[in-house]
């Protein structure tokens, strides 16, 4: 469904009530490159977006990847046209899961379109704060509307970085601490989230670098700037999400030697018990055959002997074990 639509002209909102008819008086007047259309869009239907597109004249190509959906964070350049595909990322307090949205931005001449897929990272606080706070850098375009996306989605990553910081070092104190709370299906479900970050963020990165090459997609340069501030963000995000795999993989490993170590000392303890158990074992054994020539059979003291026997062995191989750390 269509969201919100409106026109701006030099940073102020104005209403749309046809998107062609707005889009084609801004080509008419000859008014200049920062004022545009923007259009939002919310998991729309074919007859929905098919209307978008035949108002918005946009490139046949950018409208195939926006079908399609579903994409790897990119942003592609089409002639005049240029989509961007952001993941959005939401991280669920309760399970520590990360849920993975999508947004695309089609930026072309006087107009934006943005489409979102799910409910993950709405986008009506990124034009809410553009219209009343940055109206600025509204000024600059509907380039500024993919530069509010990013900002805002690389702000969300910030967020879940030092959330995914605080589960790490719980796990971590809990493994090197001798706390038995963690278990290996806690670590590796969140080093799959991690690397679901990674995926999330990673192909961004490399992207970025039309953003803010001079001579490249945005020819403003404050716009350019800003984006660079934006790149270095991300930057700093990915360099934690690779320390953050890196470190789960030595505690899953460390947790994983934990659980050897522990189960060979229960082994070792299981073995000396067993031993000690088929000494007396054996002995009762011995004497319980009761052939009539057996040396000690008739004996008087041969029961009290064996008991003793018994005794004295089982707890010359206890302290043996004890000594050498078994018990």
């Amino acid at each position: 469904m269509i969201v919100d639509q409106a026109v701006y002209r030099d940073g102020q909102r104005g209403e749309c009530v046809d998107l062609g008819d707005a889009l084609a008086r801004l080509r008419a007047d000859g008014a200049p490159d920062n004022d545009f259309v923007w259009v939002g869009l919310k998991n729309p239907s074919a007859e929905e977006f098919a209307f978008v597109v035949s108002e918005l004249a946009l490139h046949p190509l950018a409208v195939e990847d926006v079908l399609a959906g579903n994409e790897r964070a990119k942003i592609e350049v089409y002639d005049d046209t240029v989509l961007a595909v952001v993941k959005t990322l939401r991280y669920v307090e309760s399970t520590s899961d990360i849920e993975t949205g999508e947004i695309m931005a089609v930026i072309g001449d006087h107009v934006a379109v943005t489409l979102r897929h799910g409910d993950v990272a709405p986008l009506h606080h990124v034009r809410e704060r553009l219209e009343r706070h940055e109206q600025q850098l509204l000024r600059e375009g509907p380039v500024a509307v993919l530069h509010a996306i990013v900002d805002k989605v690389v702000d969300t990553y910030q967020e879940i970085d030092e959330e995914v910081a605080q589960d790490l070092a719980e796990i971590e104190r809990d493994v090197f601490g001798g706390g038995n709370q963690s278990h290996s299906t806690t670590i590796y479900r969140l080093k799959r989230e991690v690397l679901e970050f990674r995926r999330a963020a990673q192909p961004l990165r490399f992207s970025m670098h039309q953003l803010v090459e001079k001579g490249g997609i945005v020819r403003s340069k404050e716009l350019r700037l800003q984006f660079r501030d934006v790149a270095d963000h991300l930057s700093a995000v990915l360099a934690d999400i690779e320390s953050y795999d890196a470190l789960l993989s030595d505690v899953l490993a460390t947790h994983l030697s934990q659980i050897g170590v522990q189960q060979n000392s229960d082994m070792r303890k299981i073995s000396a018990w067993a031993a000690m158990i088929t000494v007396p074992t054996l002995i009762a054994g011995i004497y319980g055959m009761n052939f009539d020539h057996m040396p000690e059979l008739h004996w008087l003291l041969g029961y009290p002997v064996a008991l003793l026997l018994m005794v004295v062995v089982v707890t010359l191989l206890h302290r043996t074990f004890k000594r050498s750390g078994w018990l």
